[in-house]
């Protein structure tokens, strides 16, 4: 991203959070402050998402970011319930974890770009919402500064396992930081694990995706944070081969999952979004 400026593509996915809040029943993804962290300062723009966002691209794409979010708490479950007590959240954006986490006994480490943490602080300022105890920002220029020593930094016992959740992040990273990253994971202790999404190649996609991806592409890159890496799930794969234990989920294993039964058209379409999360 860019110097000096929070991510917009952060608000792009905070606002499609916040419209499954109000506009698909049942809910996929619970979030009752998907809405609030956003405040008066995009009511206006959330008001109109909400009665615009049904063209099928618009539900698609709402489907797979509210299908990760689900997909991420649900393995964040499995691993407190195996004694982890600690989750960080790789490019935090406007997640709300931290701000309606039902496990008292869990730290929680946002990392994210400073200019990024910054504007969130703010809005939460602005919303009245109570930054607890249990949650530490932890800032992170990866052009100049380490995950390891930001993360020691803020608390993060690096003895001690942990769940990481990656998402929305690895498209926009270079090949180099994709592995640095995924090799400090790696190394966590026995328990860790972590839950991230990723775009498969243009190859690998139908002639509509490919006409798809190419415009939401465009978009992301008019921001200034284009898409840089793309994986297909055996690329994927040789790329977790320091776990003991790998989930590879694509459409029709999400739908299956999450979305079997409903009477409305939110579903994941086409083959471009996976999910994956891989355990140690």
């Amino acid at each position: 991203m860019e110097t000096g400026r929070a991510s917009r593509t952060a608000v792009g996915v905070a606002l499609r959070r916040a419209v499954h809040q109000l506009r698909d029943v049942p809910l996929v993804f619970d979030d009752p402050v998907a809405a609030a962290i956003l405040g008066e300062t995009y009511a206006a723009r959330l008001r109109a998402d909400a009665e615009e966002r049904d063209n099928a691209f618009s539900v698609a794409f709402r489907a797979f970011l509210v299908a990760r979010s689900r997909y991420a708490e649900d393995n964040l479950r499995t691993a407190v319930a195996s004694g982890v007590r600690q989750y960080v959240l790789l490019g935090a954006g406007l997640d709300t974890f931290a701000y309606r986490n039902p496990f008292l006994q869990l730290r929680v480490f946002e990392v994210d770009h400073p200019a990024t943490q910054a504007w969130k602080r703010d809005l939460l300022a602005r919303s009245g919402i109570a930054i607890p105890a249990n949650l530490s920002f932890t800032p992170v220029d990866f052009e100049t500064q380490l995950l390891a020593a930001q993360l020691e930094g803020a608390g993060f016992d690096a003895a001690a396992p942990a769940y990481f959740a990656w998402l929305g992040v690895v498209p926009y990273l270079t090949l180099q930081a994709f592995r640095a990253t995924l090799e400090f994971i790696a190394a966590r202790l026995t328990g860790s694990g972590v839950t991230m999404d990723y775009g498969q190649p243009r190859s690998a996609l139908s002639l509509l995706e490919r006409i798809a991806q190419d415009r939401l592409a465009a978009r992301v890159r008019q921001t200034g944070e284009p898409f840089q890496l793309f994986f297909t799930a055996e690329e994927m794969r040789t790329e977790l081969a320091g776990f003991t234990r790998v989930e590879d989920l694509g459409r029709e294993e999400i739908n299956a999952r999450y979305f079997a039964g409903r009477t409305d058209r939110l579903a994941m379409r086409g083959a471009a979004g996976r999910m994956v999360s891989a355990w140690r």
